[in-house]
């Protein structure tokens, strides 16, 4: 066996130039489908972390009709043994009572119908965390008539008024969407946070107070210490109105969300909707999200229940149709993909078919002097795994660093496609999936092709007939 692998390294580089075109055609093939699937699969990962983290959790027990009619009436009593008893499940970091319904919100002229959720300031710190979302800096143009005083360089200037209008909870993301440089950041940073910076406020546990979602707040003009007047329709019919002073604002990662939402205590939502003693749902997060993991945590909350007209529903049920798109998304891109390995593995074959049209004489001088067909096939074999091994270890290396930079340094998407993304309720950023299953399958695929591409030399060795192939 090691003289056949010996004899295949030898054959491989005795056409060099069929051997790199070859090995470079799977080399692209792979490397362009790892980077693809990984940014399809990183900006799905992304969106789902953004709604589990800041809106449903993985798990939500609710009122058995409230998924399909979201209102106050549709709200369950809830007690902090209940909570207890759910956190005490294995995997289970968090559980957070929320209370939602829908207002309108009012300042002066403008109006917005909003969704309004009651929350526990201490509890929510372990799942969506709202404080660690207040907007800390702002780039208006004040702060940049101060940042032209502060003598920054031009070229940094006018990457700032690009992004007038923008909001930041963190002092990183004004640095990545930026995109400014090492020397840049040492330079320049201290300046920018200095001249954009935005005074804020929380909720206390039993504040009467709201927290406005950033873009929200810039619709309805509002700022910190601005009275928002809520109107809707609270529990059983009755009328929900209240006058709330704004005491934050914060900067929510889905574009959606940050439009219409307003967070307040859960006191102060039950006296608004005069629900005492009820909330529409307790948001469980799990340590992972995986499908067994949750179908193990739902059927363990299910059987603690004590009321049957509550059950827990799983994040993919609580948004059906974002999970159908984005299955009906990942399996339009497995087909691109299919289709791309299609066309390589008929360029795999052409060099083949081409490679056994060369050597059809030296295969049957090797037979002649006595080398069986059955270690001729081996050999055969041994050249095109070699061959594809080349070219997948190549594009593996290649596409890693490319994966583990931007699994970290995501894309931001500028301009006007990132301001249309926004627009259509998707973060303008493009994360790449870190390295897991997908990246493996490519060894499968391009195993299955080599193989498959060998089928046709081994049944020529196979039917070679010596005289016939001398004559060659």
């Amino acid at each position: 066996m090691k003289e056949e692998f010996r004899l295949a390294w030898r054959n491989l580089w005795r056409n060099r130039r069929r051997t790199v075109i070859t090995a470079a055609s799977v080399f692209f093939a792979v490397f362009f489908t790892v980077i693809t699937r990984s940014l399809q699969l990183g900006s799905y990962d992304h969106m789902i972390n953004n709604i589990i983290q800041s809106f449903t959790g993985h798990l939500q027990v609710q009122h058995i009709k409230y998924h399909d009619d979201p209102l106050i009436d549709n709200s369950f009593a809830y007690n902090d043994s209940l909570i207890s008893a759910i956190s005490a499940i294995e995997k289970v970091v968090s559980v957070t009572p929320h209370i939602e319904s829908f207002t309108l919100a009012s300042n002066g002229p403008q109006t917005k119908g909003v969704a309004v959720i009651g929350i526990d300031p201490a509890r929510e710190k372990h799942f969506s965390d709202p404080e660690a979302k207040l907007v800390r800096y702002r780039i208006t143009g004040e702060a940049v008539e101060g940042m032209r005083t502060g003598e920054l360089p031009e070229k940094v200037l006018e990457k700032v008024e690009k992004n007038i209008g923008r909001s930041y909870s963190s002092a990183a993301r004004i640095e990545l969407e930026l995109g400014l440089t090492d020397e840049e950041k040492n330079h320049c940073l201290s300046q920018i946070l200095k001249y954009s910076e935005f005074k804020n406020g929380y909720l206390s546990p039993d504040d009467k107070g709201i927290l406005l979602a950033d873009k929200l707040a810039g619709f309805l003009r509002a700022g910190i210490g601005d009275s928002i007047i809520l109107m809707g329709q609270g529990y059983h019919g009755v009328s929900a109105t209240g006058i709330f002073p704004v005491r934050g604002i914060i900067k929510l990662p889905s574009p959606g969300l940050d439009s219409r939402l307003v967070i307040m205590t859960i006191p102060a939502a039950q006296q608004l909707f005069d629900a005492d003693g009820k909330i529409t749902s307790l948001v469980i997060n799990l340590k992972d999200r995986s499908g067994r993991t949750i179908t193990k945590a739902r059927n363990k909350i299910n059987a603690l229940l004590p009321d049957t007209n509550t059950s827990a529903r799983t994040w993919y049920e609580l948004n059906e149709v974002l999970y159908q798109q984005m299955r009906g998304d990942s399996q339009s891109g497995k087909l691109m993909l299919l289709i791309l390995y299609f066309i390589i593995f008929f360029g795999i074959f052409g060099t083949v078919l081409m490679m056994i049209s060369e050597r059809r004489r030296e295969f049957g001088v090797l037979v002649a002097i006595g080398m069986r067909k059955g270690k001729l096939k081996r050999i055969v074999i041994i050249e095109m795994v070699m061959l594809g091994i080349i070219g997948l270890i190549t594009g593996l290396l290649a596409g890693t660093p490319l994966i583990t930079y931007f699994n970290h340094n995501p894309v931001i998407i500028k301009g006007d496609l990132g301001k249309m993304m926004e627009d259509w309720g998707y973060d303008a950023m493009m994360p790449t999936a870190p390295v897991g299953s997908y990246f493996y399958w490519q060894v499968v695929i391009v195993i299955l092709m080599i193989l498959l591409a060998a089928i046709y030399p081994l049944r020529k060795i196979g039917k070679l007939k010596e005289t016939e192939a001398l004559k060659s």
